[in-house]
């Protein structure tokens, strides 16, 4: 379910600026690591913020947005319009929910079971274009976290990799919160490296959605394409 939030008042100005101030960060973080400049894509990350403040975040130029919740995603992709922005579903997703995000997403970065995979496919719309999907790969094997466990992920990604309608993209983790600058690189190193092993296997893979408000730096240093930011755009989430 859905946290119902308390709207934070939050001036339309202040997101904007907010947004600037990321962008800003994100294009000095690629100059410092060595990225191509435009290298890195910010998805916002909006679950439980209201649609209101979607439109504001939209208004700024912010274009992509990730949903955690497929009732919650498949509301407001119907509130906005699914050709309004680009739409991440980033959480878990249970089988008997993927019906709510396989014609209103255009990415789903969380598979991490063929089963979920298959629906996606069997229920996308073949007038619309593939959908664009992510393998979610639990590095730390920590229980109760989603995603694929490493030695896993060469056959799930062959599996997947052979579904009509979907389009292997590449990898997403949430690793285990690191304070430490090196300790989160490591981790986002070991990403890097999965993706490095299934493009070595033939696949054609271009994308590494890795790093959150806390730990995106790092990332991008390790060759994130994706950064999937919250906090650092809407403010702490207040659930009521």
């Amino acid at each position: 379910g859905t946290a119902k939030i308390e709207d934070n008042h939050m001036a339309p100005d202040e997101l904007c600026e907010r947004l600037d101030h990321l962008q800003s960060a994100l294009r000095e973080a690629e100059r410092r690591y060595g990225r191509p400049a435009g290298s890195v894509r910010l998805v916002a990350v909006s679950k439980t913020q209201p649609v209101a403040r979607l439109r504001v975040a939209l208004a700024c130029g912010q274009r992509a947005f990730g949903e955690n919740y497929a009732q919650e995603f498949h509301d407001k992709v119907t509130a906005i319009g699914a050709e309004a922005a680009e739409w991440h579903f980033i959480g878990p997703l249970q089988s008997n929910k993927t019906r709510l995000v396989a014609n209103t997403a255009h990415w789903v970065q969380s598979i991490d079971r063929f089963k979920i995979a298959r629906r996606l496919a069997e229920q996308r719309d073949p007038a619309r274009p593939p959908l664009q999907v992510c393998l979610q790969v639990n590095l730390d094997a920590e229980p109760g976290k989603a995603g694929v466990a490493p030695a896993e992920l060469p056959a799930l990604a062959e599996q997947v990799a052979g579904l009509d309608r979907l389009r292997l993209r590449g990898l997403m983790c949430i690793p285990r919160p690191r304070h430490d600058f090196d300790a989160q690189r490591r981790s986002f190193a070991r990403l890097r490296a999965l993706l490095e092993d299934l493009q070595g296997r033939g696949h054609a893979l271009d994308t590494l959605s890795m790093g959150m408000s806390a730990d995106y730096r790092a990332a991008i240093a390790e060759g994130a394409t994706l950064v999937r930011i919250g906090t650092a755009l809407f403010g702490p989430r207040r659930t009521a």
